[in-house]
């Protein structure tokens, strides 16, 4: 009874560590945040001018629309003059000022992106996005984001000048933290020639780490498996990401729903705040991973990413897997590929997206939203086999997000594994019944 009890409340902790994960460390991207630079270019009467850039150094976790927003506290009494490639949420309270009103006077100022199609006289070099902010690994010409700020009742010397406070990031929603701004060496431009070195006047940087528990306290996608060797499909664990809500028909939408379109369409809350599709484990994407064909020298794999979410379409989706077979990928169809190794000698981890006008767009529920590919191994005679489920993935990321698996003991037996438990189960039903006739004999 007792070893019972430790048992229940040890797979309760097991349960519970699966679902959430408090740490912004992340072990398949250790190195991964973003990076704020603020490169002070020259002095103005009353303050100076800054180019602030934004570096996306994460591998596969990327800013979706509506895109990033950028605070911070100003440190004295300082002003916005003037923006170019963004722009302030708020003006604030500019009365003070006769001559001209500044681009925004309040102390905590909100920052976001212009939108594509601005006007070229308001446009710097990688502005202009809408926000939308791509993963580093995945396409790192657009894994950048600037803009240039006007600054006044600054100071106008290295030594007058006072660092911002409190930075904080969004894309949109929470998730990030950020550290306190550090003077570090002045960044140094290259002209076009490339004869000539300039460097900034002051430069500051600004870390922001993620944390997926303080993005979402639930998690945003789950797997399912399956195989060709066993009729058992294991879907994802109920009510992995919220259970359904009697008290709240709102919770989730009934795809067969007569008026389901107008249900979708009235909702009136946020792009970013999920209406998924009623399922047993309410998850917005659910990834299924299907052991295919098993070949002399090769085997093979069939992926789905399904979208139960009828708020968001994914454009530029990617998928993170962790498997001891990826040292050895022979062929992928339809899918790109990128190997990323967090740890030198170790590559187990493959990145997988769309490609390019064909399927790197995962349309919401409503389009009844799935992409597919299949991936083809070669074996290792060494480390092969179909037994105690070590065809299955060992970690899933969709967009960045820990994907819940099902637990282990649940996954689809191998044919040896299977012949064992049956031959398991008889020899003990045998023993019980030879037990019984003995019983009865005396």
């Amino acid at each position: 009874m007792l070893l019972t009890t430790i048992g229940s409340v040890l797979l309760l902790l097991f349960s519970c560590s699966t679902f959430t994960s408090i740490e912004a460390y992340d072990p398949l991207d250790p190195n991964g945040n973003i990076t704020l630079k603020w490169d002070v270019i020259s002095w103005t009467p009353d303050g100076y001018v800054a180019v602030v850039t934004m570096y996306n150094f994460q591998q596969y976790r990327h800013i979706q629309e509506p895109g990033w927003t950028l605070g911070w506290t100003w440190a004295k009494k300082e002003v916005i003059w003037n923006m170019m490639g963004s722009q302030t949420t708020e003006q604030g309270d500019c009365s003070k000022f006769k001559a001209g009103i500044p681009h925004c006077c309040k102390k905590d100022p909100t920052v976001v992106d212009l939108l594509p199609g601005t006007p070229y006289n308001q446009q710097i070099a990688n502005c202009c996005k809408g926000g939308v902010l791509n993963s580093w690994a995945q396409d790192p010409n657009n894994a950048v984001s600037s803009f240039q700020i006007s600054v006044g009742s600054a100071g106008t010397t290295n030594k007058t000048v006072k660092l911002p406070r409190n930075f904080t990031l969004k894309a949109p929603g929470p998730g990030y933290t950020c550290g306190p701004a550090k003077i570090v060496r002045p960044t140094q431009f290259i002209t076009n020639d490339k004869r000539r070195v300039t460097q900034a006047l002051m430069t500051w940087n600004i870390t922001c780490t993620y944390s997926q528990f303080l993005a979402q306290k639930t998690p945003t996608c789950c797997v399912s498996l399956s195989s060709f060797y066993n009729d058992t499909i294991v879907d994802c664990p109920t009510c992995t990401c919220g259970c359904q809500n009697k008290t709240q028909p709102d919770s989730c939408v009934n795809p067969d729903s007569p008026h389901l379109s107008s249900v979708v369409s009235s909702s009136g809350k946020p792009t970013n705040t999920p209406l998924v599709q009623c399922t047993s484990h309410m998850c917005p994407i659910r990834v299924h991973w299907h052991v295919k064909l098993n070949y002399k020298e090769y085997w093979r794999i069939k992926i789905t990413i399904t979208n139960f979410n009828y708020r968001m379409n994914y454009s530029q989706w990617n998928l993170v897997v962790q498997h001891p077979n990826f040292d050895n990928l022979t062929q992928l169809f339809s899918f790109k590929y990128k190997s990323l190794t967090p740890y030198e000698g170790l590559n187990d981890t493959g990145m997988l997206w769309g490609v390019k006008f064909y399927n790197d767009f995962l349309s919401s529920a409503a389009s009844y939203g799935n992409v597919q590919s299949e991936i083809l191994f070669r074996k290792d005679k060494s480390t092969f086999t179909f037994d105690k489920g070590w065809a299955f993935p060992r970690r899933i990321y969709f967009n960045g997000d820990n994907c819940v698996m099902p637990p282990p003991d649940a996954y689809p037996w191998s044919p040896n594994a299977t012949s064992k438990l049956v031959f398991s189960i008889l020899s003990t039903i045998i023993a019980t019944l030879a037990s019984f006739i003995i019983l009865l004999l005396n």
